[in-house]
């Protein structure tokens, strides 16, 4: 499973910024973005300004994708949850 790496530019803060991230995640966050009908840049702002750990946006973003995803499917499969 391979997946390329694209960069692209959002504004964040009212100010340009490049963010670097594989495919999947552009896709996922994309998804997410749809999912709560705000744009791009709204959600990856969101991020930017809830982070905390993560050293730098590109890897802010990989958390709270896997984060929004992995919460997901502990709403679904409940018992994954108890099992860990």
């Amino acid at each position: 499973m391979k997946s390329s790496i694209g960069k692209h530019t959002v504004v964040v803060k009212k100010r340009k910024t490049s963010i670097t991230l594989e495919d999947d995640f552009w896709q996922a966050l994309r998804e997410i973005a749809r999912l709560r009908r705000i744009s791009l840049s709204r959600l990856i702002s969101s991020i930017d300004a809830d982070r905390e750990v993560a050293a730098n946006l590109s890897s802010a973003i990989r958390l709270f994708v896997l984060r929004f995803f992995k919460e997901g499917e502990s709403r679904r499969h409940p018992t994954l949850e108890a099992a860990e």
